[in-house]
């Protein structure tokens, strides 16, 4: 499925130093998620922290913002 990520999504990356693959990753391969609403929060432990990723799926998969909890 075609990931795309949003202008806020790649900003927060920039600035939280959350590279792509760990966002996909956590998307792909979550240790927990939740479904609130039709979005979706994916949260998967990295040496970081634990990387949550919001994100919609229509026929695509959209970012919308990305965090470390």
């Amino acid at each position: 499925m075609n990931i795309v990520f949003t202008k806020h999504a790649k900003e927060q990356m920039t600035e939280r130093n959350i590279s792509e693959d760990e966002a996909i990753n956590t998307i792909k391969y979550p240790e927990v998620t939740q479904k609130i609403n039709n979005i979706y929060y994916a949260q998967k432990k990295t040496i970081q922290g634990t990387i949550e990723v919001v994100y919609i799926k229509e026929s695509y998969i959209k970012v919308i913002t990305l965090y470390i909890i």
